[in-house]
């Protein structure tokens, strides 16, 4: 893909404010890829189980989704931030992300074995990613910083929509349309097949909408919006080789301790057959080894490539984005327990089978993927609401009492036995969600330099990610040693851990309510 550098502007002037339907249209491809998500979310697990897998053995089979979010996002913001071609700088990736996700989504329940399900996800996911990081760098791109709040709070109204239909998609087939919800032992059932199948086409067309009915700025545009030349000032100076050269002697040395004591970790834990938390120790010698080899390409005076740059940008966040980290992990990690474990707490706790191929099991499967409707559904309809709230308060304090409506539905979920109320338990989980999905994105951005704008979004995604790896890690062991495998413990960690996200939320700078007060 061609790449452009940003010429200076010869004059500044406002980025322009765009109409309700340009943002739909731009926003519409988040249809496509939340129905992808919801799906996964919703019955990967069930697939797993049916294919043979262990309660507590299901987080690390997971671990594929959140390490290839990882990978892949930051390295496709840092791409699309240096792509300008006939679509544009973020479409191409929209539209490549569609047709991998969209063949995946085939494939997934047709796996004839746990480790084929498992690969799978891992392919899927990347699928998804490609697809999923540039819209978030998109809105950046075309909105002006009033508009911004707007323009997320529109992808949260999609990604809810989006999520309803798909999460509901089994149970719909089989109470309307009368597809089996029964199958054999080791065999996915058609609900499910063909949820994924209709998935699929779901995300390509809504996808392929967005790339056509919407435009990107030219490089030469987007260098003459007076807003991002302000926030062009947030990026960190280039270095001097002198200062590449310590930076690097820096990390090596950092880089050295992680790997030292991530390897000593692994093998005492493997030692110790704690294998779902040696993943932890193992990523962090990873982490070890990189930081080692991008401190001594700096030391050589080999900083000029993509490699050093990704990780000296990550090492220089803006100060806004390090805050929003700790919100976002602690968010995240109860999402992520919530996705892996309600079908089993739901299916165990409230309808007492753990026979995956009872009938009972599988209505209470389903009535999961009801559930998760609702609270996407609750999504789509508060979205818009969020940002009157924010108005009114301040993006901060908004985005802090929906965290706590989320903490309040998950908890609630310990005091029920009649299926029915883990619909209401959804409402204050919805609330969460649709406010996880746009407002650390709003306050993000105000603090981002436009010229890389994707990379920062990608490495964003890590704090979503990286709560997903430790989840993924730890649960299971936590679930298994402790709560005698009582899955509906993990729920309430969640709920503890969405209270924790509020309370970080209430320090984070925003910089655009920053800039309100000067101006």
């Amino acid at each position: 893909m061609e790449s452009s550098a940003t010429p200076a502007p010869t004059e500044l002037r406002p980025k322009p404010r765009l109409s309700f339907w340009d943002i739909w249209n731009m926003s519409f491809g988040f249809l496509g890829i939340q129905f992808g998500f919801a799906l996964q979310n919703a019955n990967v697990s069930r697939i797993f189980e049916t294919l043979g897998a262990s309660v507590e053995n299901i987080p690390i089979l997971w671990i594929a989704a959140p390490v290839t979010g990882l990978l892949v996002q930051p390295i496709v913001g840092y791409l699309s931030d240096r792509t300008w071609n006939r679509l544009g700088r973020r479409r191409p990736y929209f539209l490549v992300g569609a047709i991998l996700a969209s063949l995946a989504l085939v494939i997934m329940p047709n796996s004839p074995t746990l480790w084929v399900a498992a690969g799978m996800l891992w392919i899927m996911d990347a699928s998804i990613n490609i697809s999923m990081e540039p819209f978030r760098a998109f809105v950046g791109d075309n909105l002006p910083s009033e508009q911004r709040t707007t323009g997320f709070a529109m992808q949260s109204f999609f990604i809810g929509t989006g999520a309803v239909i798909a999460s509901i998609l089994p149970w719909l087939l089989t109470n309307q349309f009368g597809v089996s919800n029964e199958a054999p032992e080791g065999v996915i059932p058609d609900s499910v097949r063909w949820s994924f199948y209709l998935g699929a086409a779901v995300f390509f067309v809504a996808v392929l909408w967005t790339v056509i009915r919407s435009k990107e700025y030219s490089p030469e545009e987007m260098a003459s919006f007076e807003e991002n030349q302000e926030r062009e000032g947030f990026a960190k100076a280039e270095r001097t080789a002198d200062e590449y050269a310590a930076n690097g002697a820096r990390q090596v040395r950092v880089g050295a301790v992680l790997f030292i004591v991530g390897d000593l970790f692994s093998a005492w834990l493997a030692g110790a057959e704690l294998y779902q938390v040696m993943i932890l120790s193992a990523g962090m010698a990873v982490v070890g080894v990189l930081l080692i080899i991008s401190g001594l390409l700096q030391k050589r005076g080999r900083y000029d490539n993509g490699f050093v740059t990704i990780l000296n940008d990550f090492q220089d966040m803006p100060h806004t984005m390090k805050q929003l980290a700790w919100v976002q992990f602690f968010s995240w990690f109860a999402l992520f327990a919530m996705w892996i474990y309600t079908t089993a707490a739901v299916t165990s706790y409230i309808y007492g089978t753990t026979d995956t191929t009872s009938a009972l099991y599988n209505e209470g499967a389903n009535w999961v993927g009801v559930s998760f409707a609702a609270y996407n559904g609750v999504a789509a309809l508060v979205a818009f609401a969020i940002p009157v709230l924010a108005k009114r308060t301040s993006r901060k304090i908004a985005h802090a009492i929906c965290l706590v409506c989320g903490a309040v539905g998950l908890l609630s979920v310990f005091v029920i036995s009649d299926p029915r109320l883990l619909l209401a338990s959804m409402v204050g989980v919805g609330i969460a969600w649709a406010s996880i999905l746009s407002m650390p994105y709003a306050i993000l951005t105000g603090s981002l330099p436009p010229s890389k704008m994707g990379y920062y979004m990608g490495v964003f995604n890590f704090f979503i990610v990286i709560p997903q790896i430790v989840a993924a890690a730890i649960l299971g062991f936590f679930v298994g040693r402790f709560f005698g495998g009582e899955a509906i413990y993990a729920l309430l960690i969640g709920g503890v851990s969405l209270v924790l996200a509020a309370a970080l939320t209430l320090r984070v700078d925003d910089q655009d309510d920053v800039a309100a007060a000067v101006r």
